[in-house]
């Protein structure tokens, strides 16, 4: 690591690595040094497609790479918490992919293990880096909607998928929650932090994750959210913030928006326009990178007491709803 560059590695070479690869070049500084992967052959055709300098057929020989500063984690849920002790005890410091862990427990580790380590550690929550997730919370701050009393959030994907797809594997966390819910979710416990109750339904596949949740929050003295994320059926993929003095409505793809609209009586709708090339993944990219070159362990965006903070209530939903891994 220079005063000005960082170099990163992958590892788990899927479809979301390949989003954040192709956004990589977009972030000022970022190198593309390396890549990891169970499968020589695999590493070296990402590398050759992406333009990662080297590729590696282990995740150790990753971790162990010395002209890597920081690994994007971008493997199956169940595999994050395994790869990431390996990647900090190796020294590097890692942007691990939502949901960072299965449960709160582990999570903990990871944050532990990172101070033991004197690494950066982030969960990928890349929500919450988008710069007009992040104009609409200083909004909602400067009360511009007034008090907020409601917040409607959705996230579904057209399925059926098959009893084999990652989806449906409990070994793998699959599940609408873990892959889908934590949008709606991280939107609601961005804008009014903790709730106070939970409540949540759902309709669970044979092999015994969630396909269809329901989940609805509070807050006193009485603000509410209501969310929901399905496997089995695409939904609008919206959202919507609403107070006392406004809403703020968020198109379809609310988690990576470009725009939203602002709603207060007496005016004209307000359209915010947030254009920007890629996936969205550079922000959060950058961000690493910010608080990496700064000498943060942590990102006051999304940090850690954050992280555990919504594992926890995943922990407590998945009680609620009877999915065990």
């Amino acid at each position: 690591m220079t005063a000005h560059k960082v170099r990163w590695g992958i590892i788990g070479l899927g479809g979301i690595a390949a989003q954040f690869a192709k956004d990589l070049p977009l972030v000022e500084g970022a190198e593309l040094a390396a890549v990891g992967s169970r499968s020589a052959e695999t590493a070296a055709a990402f590398a050759k497609e992406h333009g990662f300098a080297r590729a590696h057929g282990s995740y150790a020989d990753l971790a162990a790479d010395p002209e890597v500063d920081v690994v994007y984690i971008a493997t199956p849920h169940a595999q994050h918490h395994a790869a990431a002790l390996l990647c900090m005890a190796a020294g590097k410091s890692v942007l691990v992919e939502k949901p960072i862990t299965l449960d709160l427990a582990s999570a903990a580790e990871l944050v532990q293990a990172a101070h033991a380590n004197d690494v950066f550690l982030m969960e990928a929550m890349w929500m919450r880096l988008n710069p007009a997730v992040r104009k609409i919370a200083e909004l909602v701050d400067e009360g511009a909607i007034g008090w907020v009393s409601t917040i409607h959030a959705d996230f579904g994907l057209q399925g059926p998928f098959e009893p084999e797809h990652r989806l449906r594997n409990p070994q793998l966390g699959g599940g609408a929650l873990l892959d889908l819910g934590v949008y709606p979710i991280n939107l609601a416990h961005l804008i009014m932090g903790a709730p106070t109750s939970v409540q949540a339904w759902a309709h669970l596949t044979p092999e015994g994750v969630d396909e269809n949740t329901g989940i609805l929050l509070g807050w006193q003295p009485g603000a509410i959210a209501a969310l929901t994320c399905s496997i089995n059926g695409e939904s609008r993929n919206a959202a919507s913030i609403t107070g006392t003095d406004g809403r703020i409505d968020l198109p379809p793809g609310f988690f990576v928006p470009r725009t939203f609209v602002l709603n207060r009586p007496g005016h004209d709708p307000e359209t915010f326009d947030f254009p920007f090339e890629g996936n969205g993944y550079q922000f959060e990219a950058a961000e690493v990178q910010r608080c990496i070159l700064a000498g943060e362990l942590e990102s006051p965006l999304v940090p850690h007491a954050t992280t555990l903070e919504i594992m926890g209530l995943l922990d407590t939903i998945r009680d609620e709803i009877g999915v065990a891994y």
